[in-house]
Parts: structure tokens; sequence; C-alpha cells
């Protein structure tokens, strides 16, 4: 259905171009700049590379994606590769934000050049008004919050992993989770820790947190390793039985979190189709096209239910 969707979209296109007359150009070149190494960052990518397969079937072009992830979640990192990517004179560039007030100079100075720029999994900064692909990421958060409060009966003691706390995406995610907790008189807030989007240092952080609240009943993260990390720590801890743990996103490793029952549930945003959306959307773009302010791709709950029938 899926790739349906995006056949008649581009069907629609091809139409309109060949009765004006616009010739199509025959190379093109995107540059995708995630937040940083990371495994869901490699799953928009995989969208992005078979968009861009897609593309090249339906109109005979040349599609080209260059992938460019920072090595660590810096906005300075982040600036230098945007920077970097411009001088080469890609055909647009697609960026998921560190740090939507740390980027805006570079991100102005890129559509100064002509270049064409989506944001994916973040927000346009105030004013800049580029095309948004992702989703509603407060929604996300509560889809999550309130399914552990349910679960946990609204009664118990939790905790909040954030990830990059300057990240846009991440910073509503905390918010939207501390308002669904504050709405329950008898669930408290005991604990957060910050993860950068580390596995690594949101196991270590979760660690610690449940060493210092041996009756934490609950964990909820806002990016997508958070949850590995809480899982793994959990694991090890021997407290599978006593804490439930709501997930974000659809990374390998937390599906078998999930499978294993270390992991409750996830709300995932579907990057593949992020990546897929942001290629699509670049390349209206340098057709001269008007692009819509946002595209949400979605939200799914993943359970050790509906694995199967989602294809995991």
């Amino acid at each position: 259905m899926k790739k349906l969707n995006l056949f008649l979209i581009l069907t629609l296109v091809f139409a309109m171009f060949a009765v004006s007359g616009v010739a199509l150009a025959e190379d093109y070149r995107f540059v995708i700049v995630p937040k940083v190494v990371h495994p869901w960052f490699d799953l928009v990518n995989e969208g992005a590379q078979a968009q861009a397969d897609l593309l090249a079937e339906q109109t005979g072009d040349t599609f080209e994606i260059d992938y460019r992830a920072p090595s660590k979640g810096q906005v300075t990192l982040q600036n230098d590769i945007l920077e970097q990517a411009a001088a080469t004179r890609p055909d647009g560039i697609a960026v998921d934000l560190l740090d939507a007030a740390g980027n805006r100079v570079v991100l102005e100075t890129i559509v100064e050049m002509g270049i064409p720029v989506v944001i994916f999994d973040s927000e346009s900064p105030e004013g800049m008004n580029l095309t948004k692909v992702g989703n509603d990421f407060a929604q996300q958060a509560k889809i999550a919050s309130e399914r552990l409060v349910e679960l946990l009966d609204e009664e118990g003691q939790v905790a909040i992993m954030q990830g990059v706390p300057t990240a846009p995406n991440h910073r509503i995610r905390y918010e939207a989770h501390k308002e669904v907790f504050a709405k329950y008189p008898n669930i408290e807030l005991v604990a957060e820790g910050i993860d950068n989007d580390s596995i690594e240092q949101a196991q270590n952080q979760a660690a610690s947190i449940i060493s210092a609240n041996p009756d934490l009943d609950g964990f909820v993260a806002c990016d997508a390793a958070g949850p590995i990390g809480i899982g793994l720590a959990v694991q090890e801890a021997g407290k599978t039985d006593d804490i439930t743990v709501v997930g974000l996103d659809n990374l390998n490793q937390l599906i078998e979190l999930i499978k294993e029952g270390v992991v409750e549930s996830s709300s995932s945003t579907k990057p593949q189709m992020q990546g897929a959306y942001s290629v699509i959307t670049l390349w209206q773009q340098v057709l001269g096209q008007d692009t819509p302010q946002e595209i949400d791709t979605g939200i799914e709950v993943i359970t050790q239910d509906n694995l199967e029938e989602l294809g995991y």
C-alpha cells in the first residue's frame, strides 16, 4: 500500500510536468545529515536509498543519496558537515537538527545558496518555514506514557530518560511525558537521565537510576537509544518483572527486547518512511514545486501481540 501511494504521487508529478513541458534533470544528489551515527538513522538512510531506487526506476534519471553522519551528537560537528555538504552544491539536504538555534545560521546560509532543505525527525527553526517530515512528537510520547500509566494502574514510581536535551524532538517528548505523569496524583516522577542518544550512556544512566530507586515501577524514554539502554539495565538488574518499560521506535535491538518481554511495547516513528519522504520532498522542490509545511508519517504502537502483523 505504501509503495502504491508513492507510485501514485510520482505519477501525478510526472503528468504535471509533461503538461507544462518542463524537462527533468538527469542527475540528482541529495545529502542526508542525521544527528549522529546511530542504528535509527541507518533505517532513515535505508528508506532514502529505497526511494531513490524507486525514483530512478520510474524516471530513468540518476538519484544519489549522500549520507553524512556526525561521529558525535554535537552541534558544531553537525554544522561542519552541513557546511561541507553545501560546498559540494548538492540538489538538496535533509537534516535532523541537534539544536534549532545552534543550526539556524548554517541553515540560513544554505537556503541563501539556493539549495533546498528539508527537516526530518525534528522541527524547523522558527520563521524559516522549512518542510518537516516526521510526526507529532508530543503525541508519540503521550502514547507511551499513557500506556505506562495504564499498565501501572495509575500508581507507582516512574523515570524518564532524555535523549539530547537541546534536540527539538527529544525536548518535546520529554515535556509531553512530564505533562502526562503530572495528571495522575499517584504517579511519582522520581528520576531523570540524559543519554545523548547513546545506548551505552542510556544503560549506564538507567542502571544508576534503578540502583538509587529500588521501588521504581516504570520507565519511558525520549529517543531511540533510551529504551534499549533501559531494557539492558533492567535485564542486568534482574528486574524484568518489576519495572515496566515502554519504549520508542523500532530498532532491531529494541524489537528483540520486546520479544523477550524486557520492554513491554514501543511507539515507532517509522524512520524508513521519513527517509523516503525526505527524498521525495527534496526532489519536488528541485523541480520548483511547493511542498507541504509538514508531512506526518504516523506512529505505530509495537507490542508482542502485533510483531508478526507489523512485519517484525
